[in-house]
């Protein structure tokens, strides 16, 4: 008897947890009205980052010593120091700006290109600022939320911030630096490709969180997504209820300590 008592508890709590997973699937978040476009977009994306993205990140990371590693990561940091500063200046902090051309000056000079990071050594610490943000600055609304191919979470105004951070990107421009048209699309082409994959591989750690605390996926990075969107545009002055909290996220199970 106790068996079949510890059975039906069993089978009672997996009706509980499928009908609280379904339930999360068809409530339709306001901020979300394509989310039947958005979740084949992300199936599209997660099908190319399980055989594409996630095997090349994980034989960079096999085949890369650590210094290394560290060593693009912190390139392509320091050039998105350009992007932070110019975004810095738009959004009037003028004072984060000059620390943030510092940061890039320093680091591009005596940092070896940026393969070594002095400036946070200095206390000129990595700020994070895009055209996304700046965009929210001045009162441009988000829109609903959006799940582009390849490129993952955005919203209407996030691809015109990826457009303007292009723009202030200088890999953008390698035409400039090579006469012949081939030679320029090949760096330009090859310097995003490593980009890609050390950020992909960067983030190995955090996926593997991510996917094990989500009971909804897509929920979980909706979310994750928003709600980081929201405290960067407000530099972090937005009241605790607005920060994701896993342990409340419908279709989210805590993340338990490693």
């Amino acid at each position: 008897m106790q068996i079949k008592k510890i059975a039906a508890h069993l089978i009672a709590l997996g009706a509980m947890l499928s009908l609280n997973g379904c339930a999360t699937v068809q409530v339709q978040d306001p901020a979300d009205p394509w989310e039947g476009w958005n979740r084949s977009m992300q199936s599209f994306n997660d099908s190319v980052d399980d055989y594409v993205m996630k095997p090349v990140a994980e034989g960079y990371r096999w085949i890369t010593p650590d210094f290394v590693d560290q060593g693009i990561s912190n390139f392509f940091s320091n050039i998105g120091d350009i992007r932070v500063t110019i975004n810095d200046a738009l959004q009037g902090k003028f004072a984060q700006s000059a620390f943030d051309g510092t940061r890039f000056f320093l680091n591009s000079t005596l940092g070896l290109g940026g393969f070594i990071d002095l400036a946070s050594n200095v206390n000129l610490p990595k700020h994070h600022e895009d055209f996304d943000q700046t965009l929210g600055f001045w009162g441009v609304p988000s829109g609903p939320y959006l799940v582009l191919p390849l490129l993952g979470p955005s919203s209407p105004r996030g691809v015109l911030g990826v457009a303007g951070d292009v723009a202030m990107n200088p890999i953008s421009y390698t035409g400039v630096y090579f006469s012949s048209s081939a030679v320029s699309t090949a760096v330009s082409g090859g310097l995003g490709a490593v980009n890609a994959i050390d950020l992909r591989a960067d983030n190995l750690e955090n996926e593997r969180i991510a996917s094990e605390a989500a009971l909804d996926r897509y929920a979980f990075f909706r979310g994750a997504y928003l709600s980081q969107r929201n405290y960067l545009i407000h530099d972090g002055n937005v009241p605790d209820e607005d920060v994701l909290n896993l342990d409340d996220q419908e279709g989210l199970s805590p993340v338990q300590p490693y």
